[in-house]
């Protein structure tokens, strides 16, 4: 339990880190619910955190029913999650990089924070509970089922907000999908 508490605090701060010190800043999107939150706050200003936990409901209702510990947990790291990205909001004023650079250095802080949790069974969303559960009953790696829903939620988003820059979005999920994949995929070389 301690184990998955300080997996759960690490990886939250890492996506609040991520989410606030270089994708908002460029009014961009990641994946999963805090992608579909970060949209509903560019659209009519609601809070990122709140709307991500609302979100998450149907989700974590469908996960009870299935596979309790994943629902347990998932439910603590989406509260942390949504807690630090609310909590961490003060960065989106610290760095001052290039959008590349910001892209690029946001989907590695984001994909290990997200690697992390994955890997140990604990989703920091709904998006990512749904995507663990999948890749229980498929087999299939859930960093690359992960990959695929954001890749979705991305391309949805573009044609909402008609937004060319959101192009940079798919970078973002490329590289969080990518170390998601590597991270999780340890898990089938150790033992």
């Amino acid at each position: 339990m301690l184990k998955k508490l300080a997996v759960i605090g690490f990886g939250s701060t890492m996506i609040g880190i991520g989410v606030n010190g270089f994708i908002l800043p460029f009014h961009l999107i990641n994946g999963g619910m805090f992608g579909i939150s970060i949209v509903i706050n560019y659209l009519w200003q609601f809070s990122i955190g709140l709307t991500f936990v609302i979100l998450n409901i149907p989700v974590y209702l469908f996960a009870y029913k299935s596979d309790f510990d994943y629902f347990l947990y998932g439910l603590i790291g989406a509260f942390f999650s949504g807690f630090m990205i609310e909590f961490l909001v003060p960065l989106r004023d610290v760095f001052h990089l290039p959008i590349v650079s910001s892209v690029i250095i946001g989907g590695v802080i984001l994909g290990i924070g997200v690697g992390t949790m994955l890997r140990n069974h604990i989703s920091p969303g709904g998006m990512d509970l749904l995507a663990l559960l999948l890749a229980k009953w498929t087999k299939i790696n859930v960093g690359i089922i992960a990959y695929a829903i954001d890749t979705v939620i991305i391309m949805t988003s573009l044609l909402i907000l008609q937004e060319p820059r959101l192009l940079y979005s798919l970078l973002i999920v490329s590289i969080v999908g990518l170390f998601a994949t590597v991270i999780t995929s340890w898990n089938h070389y150790e033992k």
